[in-house]
């Protein structure tokens, strides 16, 4: 449906995540993948959303100088937020493991920030939900990274993984938004921008 509404729009979405891309399918919106690396750090002084607003956003900036009149870009970051203190991707399966044995039995925030560019404007929008995990044991745990690897993954777990189904006993906000993408809100967000007929569409 949206693909029909948001002509003439070109959506762009810089992510190699496979379920962000799926999500966006799933929303029957066509985006084209075009990946950019960056360095992704931030200033130290930064807490909470305003770290993956500035991921965001800074994943932009090396595509400002090529988009072009309906071209919209959309970049995002997540993390998981547990006792003050930001947790992205492992970088080894040591620390992959620590990371759910820190997870465990207790309750933390996945915080994900997408950002839409255009050459006459940049909007940032967030989410946030909290999540809590029952007790895991390392044998759960060195399971779970053996069978599934989830080093791509902030806080090292998919949610709709295997460890999410025996692990989570609670979740509050967005299930997709955990997944690395707040679909509500970014799906509301195109309607409301970047369609010709919204006001029609919204009235129906």
């Amino acid at each position: 449906m949206l693909n029909q509404l948001t002509q003439p729009y070109r959506f762009i979405l810089a992510s190699a995540s496979p379920r962000r891309k799926q999500f966006f399918e799933d929303l029957h919106l066509d985006v084209q993948i075009e990946i950019k690396p960056i360095e992704e750090i931030y200033p130290g002084h930064l807490q909470f959303t305003d770290i993956t607003d500035y991921l965001s956003v800074l994943k932009s900036q090396p595509f400002i100088p090529t988009l072009q009149e309906y071209d919209v870009l959309i970049t995002s970051d997540t993390l998981v937020w547990q006792n003050g203190k930001a947790i992205g991707k492992p970088n080894s399966r040591e620390e992959a493991v620590e990371m759910l044995l820190n997870l465990s039995n207790t309750t933390h925030q996945v915080i994900s920030s997408v950002t839409f560019t255009t050459i006459q404007q940049q909007t940032t929008l967030n989410d946030v939900t909290e999540v809590t995990f029952g007790p895991l044991t390392l044998a759960e745990i060195n399971y779970y990274h053996d069978q599934f690897k989830p080093f791509d993954k902030a806080g090292s777990y998919g949610i709709q993984d295997w460890i999410g189904l025996v692990g989570v006993q609670h979740i509050r906000g967005s299930y997709a938004n955990v997944m690395g993408l707040p679909v509500e809100k970014v799906y509301r967000f195109i309607v409301k921008h970047y369609t010709s007929n919204y006001h029609a569409y919204n009235a129906s």
